[in-house]
């Protein structure tokens, strides 16, 4: 077979969690900027059609492309990475391929066959892993294959890279094993076991590493990487090393230190430059030398798990650089907040995000702190669920409809200020049919929003069933809160602001999604603003009493 397309497997050994998804981010960011057109996509072996009706605590946030695809969050990490839009195409699961050769099967197209784990699936697997290579829009992708090796639903993706590699021929298709070399402090030394029985197992599937990256807490000294390569059977050049790092944007820098990118180059028989990455260097002078710094509450109900936030924590760290300014986000349990602890809880912040999320727990807590956040002049900014929260917090507390709600929580209450969306009403199936992906967005002249973005026609993507209920609109912007967002096509509410307040916005779409190393997204940067003008305001008020 003759391809024009490279083609990279990222596996992971010993341990889950290691971090492919940065690793090939950050190979991916080191191709990108020799001009080579790269793109990532992540193999999991889950049997969930998608990370959309996964808990949070399973698996981290579910992260939305502009078509609408519900995803793994590691395809955040690819777009923030590489400043690219990824699609449908990116992100495959075990779910998805079976889905899919079950489909083909009632259709008759396997002609009568058994169908069967091989060749069935894993042709199914070695389609998808070519489909952005067939596009002719890319010189080198990169597969990201989730889990670890030796699970057993990962064997038909290893199975699959094992003739994809044969298939491709010599030069087309490498292998990068990313593994963990642990250190023991009672024994004082790296211990390169694991390594060696993890690309064992690999190669018991017949496939060879061609390179190691190895996760370590502590410099891998050159008799180590010698011992790792003759033992794991790949080059000296070829073990590379993966230090902990104080940032996961340091890691480019790490791997071109490492000289990954050159390896990888050399291996797949393409010319090597030196990377440019300006851009990226100027991000990371910024990050790690701010001015000064603020501490913005996120208030949310999955906050023992950062990773269910992961884009919003990201969104901070990019909007702080371009505001040189340290944003220390402190998490704020929703479900036990109340009337007696908000004070102590948020007096000190400098801004409050009152995060997305589904079902009931903790709503009543995110209503407690927009009442409190609103009626101190904490700037505030509320996303998906949030909005939802500050339109029944407003209604309730200004308006003075007590019993005002979301049908989401409440099916009977008598002012469902937020409502199911009229074609969610007849859907029993719960993956893949909220209102999903980029919608259009016009925003009004001269308010917060249009200002933050310099615009007044946005594009964002969105996730969610309930909607603003545009029988209140009128009683709300009466009392105050302004719709200065809406759709243009179904007239729904997108944005809602009170004006009388510093600086109060609520969103109903996901704006962390598209914040990028490269383009902060401007809404989180003026937010950032809000918050250390806040900040500078407090401090000129003691100031003066004292």
């Amino acid at each position: 077979m003759t391809t024009t397309t490279k083609y990279i497997f990222v596996t992971g050994g010993v341990t889950s969690s290691l971090g492919k998804g940065i690793i090939a981010a950050s190979l991916a960011k080191l191709l990108q900027a020799q001009g080579y057109r790269t793109a990532i996509q992540k193999f999991d072996p889950y049997i969930n059609v998608d990370p959309g009706t996964l808990n949070p605590y399973e698996h981290g946030e579910c992260y939305v492309t502009d078509d609408g695809a519900e995803t793994d969050l590691d395809l955040g990490h690819y777009e923030r990475f590489l400043n690219m839009p990824t699609s449908q195409a990116n992100s495959v699961t075990t779910g998805r391929i079976y889905q899919s050769v079950i489909e083909k099967e009632r259709r008759g197209e396997f002609l009568g066959k058994t169908v069967q784990v091989i060749p069935h699936i894993t042709d199914e697997i070695k389609n998808r892993i070519q489909l952005l290579g067939n596009s002719g829009e890319y010189d080198i992708v990169i597969t990201e294959i989730g889990g670890t090796v030796g699970d057993i639903e990962s064997l038909p993706y290893v199975e699959s890279v094992r003739q994809l590699k044969w298939d491709l021929g010599e030069n087309n298709a490498i292998v990068i094993h990313l593994t963990l070399v642990p250190y023991l402090s009672a024994a004082g030394e790296l211990k390169t076991k694991p390594t060696q029985h993890s690309v064992k197992t690999l190669m018991e599937s017949g496939v060879m590493a061609d390179i190691l990256v190895c996760r370590t807490e502590h410099e891998l000294p050159f008799d180590l990487r010698s011992k790792l390569a003759k033992f794991c059977n790949v080059r000296e050049e070829a073990v590379i090393q993966s230090i902990d790092a104080s940032t996961i944007y340091d890691v480019p820098n790490l791997m071109l230190e490492e000289g990954l990118d050159k390896v990888v180059l050399k291996k797949l028989a393409l010319p090597s430059n030196t990377p440019d990455l300006t851009q990226w260097n100027k991000f990371l002078k910024l990050h790690k030398n701010p001015k000064t710094e603020i501490t913005i509450g996120l208030v949310g109900k999955y906050v023992e798990l950062q990773d269910s936030y992961k884009s919003i924590l990201e969104a901070f760290i990019h909007a702080g650089a371009e505001n040189e300014v340290k944003v220390n986000v402190e998490s704020v349990h929703s479900e036990y907040l109340n009337e007696d602890n908000i004070k102590i809880k948020l007096s000190h912040l400098d801004a409050v995000l009152v995060a997305p999320g589904f079902g009931e727990r903790g709503v009543e807590g995110k209503v407690t702190a927009i009442k409190y956040v609103r009626e101190n002049n904490i700037p505030f900014l509320g996303i998906c669920l949030g909005m939802q929260m500050a339109v029944i917090e407003f209604a309730r507390n200004v308006l003075n409809l007590k019993d005002a709600n979301s049908t989401e929580m409440n099916t009977e209450t008598s002012h469902p200020v937020i409502s199911l969306m009229e074609e969610q009403k007849n859907i029993t199936d719960m993956g893949g049919t909220m209102r999903l992906g980029a919608w259009a967005c016009d925003l009004k002249k001269d308010s917060l929003i249009a200002k933050a973005y310099k615009s007044e026609a946005i594009l964002e993507r969105h996730r969610h069933r309930y909607e603003f209920n545009s029988e209140y609109k009128e009683q709300l912007e009466a009392a105050g809160m302004i719709a200065t967002g809406v759709n243009p096509e179904t007239n729904l509410v997108e944005v809602v602001e009170v004006p009388e307040h510093p600086w109060f916005v609520g969103v109903q779409y996901h704006p962390e999604y598209k914040s990028t190393v490269a383009n902060p997204h401007p809404l989180f940067i003026a937010f950032v603003k809000a918050a250390l003008k806040h900040k500078n305001k407090k401090k000129d008020a003691t100031m003066a009493k004292n």
